[in-house]
């Protein structure tokens, strides 16, 4: 019992003349202890974990990607297809139409962040439904296997709430009127075959590539980089993988 009282009392007065600094990484060290691999987390908390860090990741990548140029003037720009660039070659020397190509890439990039907003809900049902052994191989897998699980999960339902939505977005910015006009010029071009080449399901399409690009960037994010987990229990569950 002395010994036992004699051990606290040398520990008490070694951390009293211990520097604020050092005891700071000492307590530091105690902290990362208990939230580390040591201790044992329950289902709920491993499944909460990974639902708490894909609605993280999907919330910064929506909105990003749904404010003004979140996909104009980012690494996720939507480009025009090859047809279209056919087209626009051909156009670009008609009076009227020597922007056309900047114009477009504007436009359907102003649609897709119009559209972005519509992709949360559809993504948090998702995550909703994630049973045990999906938040299991999420965390114990690839490093983007959350992303993997939302692009299988979620990808037909985002691209059929996606399409209507790029639709009435590309009406809203006047780019599919406008486009209309860019194709009956082209066509009326003496030795060119007529084209109708539609952007609605190409630009879909890559907007849903560029939202999923964007939230792996997020889960990699989250896994790899401690200051990213802002949470107690998200630091508990990747500590798991680290």
């Amino acid at each position: 019992m002395k010994k036992i009282i004699l051990g606290v009392l040398f520990t008490c007065a070694l951390l009293s003349y211990l520097p604020a600094q050092t005891l700071g990484g000492f307590l530091k060290k105690a902290e990362s202890k208990v939230l580390g691999k040591d201790v044992k987390l329950s289902k709920e908390e491993i499944g909460e974990g990974l639902k708490e860090a894909l609605n993280e990741g999907v919330g910064k990548a929506v909105s990003f990607l749904s404010a003004e140029n979140g996909y104009y003037e980012s690494p996720y720009k939507i480009l025009l297809p090859k047809e279209a660039q056919q087209v626009i070659a051909k156009v670009k020397n008609v009076p009227g139409f020597g922007d056309v190509e900047e114009k477009m890439n504007k436009l359907v990039n102003r649609a897709a962040e119009d559209a972005a907003t519509k992709a949360k809900p559809i993504f948090v049902q998702a995550i909703k439904q994630m049973s045990f052994k999906d938040a299991m191989n999420i965390l114990m897998g690839e490093k983007n296997a959350a992303t993997q699980y939302l692009d299988k999960t979620t990808r037909k339902n985002l691209f059929s709430a996606f399409m209507p939505v790029i639709q009435t977005s590309l009406d809203k910015v006047k780019a599919r009127e406008y486009w209309r006009t860019v194709v009956q010029a082209h066509n009326k071009l003496p030795f060119v075959k007529d084209v109708t080449p539609e952007l609605d399901a190409y630009v879909t399409t890559n907007a849903l590539n560029g939202m999923f690009q964007l939230v792996e960037k997020k889960e990699l994010d989250i896994r790899g980089n401690q200051a990213s987990r802002t949470t107690d229990l998200l630091t508990k569950v990747f500590a798991q993988q680290d």
